[in-house]
């Protein structure tokens, strides 16, 4: 059952001047209306729901994405809309290391920017990763989008040392035995 239908049988009911009984001429125009009020309702609550970032799901998130060049793979609804946000947080004088860790942070890199002593040179570091990335291709250019222009970008890796496989308990044999490839390895030793 439509549910203006009933909202409109209910405010016209008191009156008794109309037949309200979906098989009569004026409850059969009531109902259309109802039907009609209900498919409004439903597209309103959909824009705004969709028009609210917080809120967004589909459509919404789709279309502010598409406002970017690039923007993180997210993979859940909450980090998309994380990443929206923290790309929209970027103004035009918005270009301070806080707002770049806040924009990479919030495309899904797990990376931050720090300057060097040379003038320009901004270094990108990945703590808690040994070694390039996952997805390092896919994380350069959202990290070179979002890095003004005129700075110049080096990334930084950072590769284990066996001293501190050794200081974990790992040694040749026990690495053998689970038989790791490097990348596997790497995955394995907490940084």
């Amino acid at each position: 059952m439509s549910e203006y239908y009933g909202y409109l049988c209910s405010l016209l009911e008191p009156l008794h001047l109309y037949a309200l009984d979906r098989g009569t001429m004026s409850g059969s125009e009531l109902y259309a209306a109802g039907q009609a009020l209900d498919e409004a309702a439903g597209a309103l609550e959909h824009a705004e729901r969709e028009g609210i970032l917080p809120l967004a799901e589909g459509e919404g998130l789709t279309r502010r994405e598409k406002l970017f060049s690039r923007i993180g793979a997210s993979p859940t609804t909450a980090l998309r809309r994380e990443a929206i946000a923290a790309l929209m947080r970027i103004s035009t004088d918005g270009f301070t290391l806080e707002a770049i860790n806040a924009a990479i942070g919030g495309c899904g890199v797990h990376a931050v920017a720090e300057e060097t002593e040379q003038y320009g040179v901004v270094r990108v570091r990945f703590p808690d990763t040994a070694g390039v990335p996952d997805g390092f291709d896919r994380i350069e250019r959202i990290v070179l989008d979002i890095m003004p222009c005129h700075l110049l970008t080096e990334f930084y890796f950072r590769y284990l040392t066996w001293r501190e496989c050794e200081q974990q308990g790992f040694t040749w044999q026990s690495v053998e035995d689970a038989q790791h490839t490097w990348e596997s390895f790497q995955k394995a030793v907490p940084v």
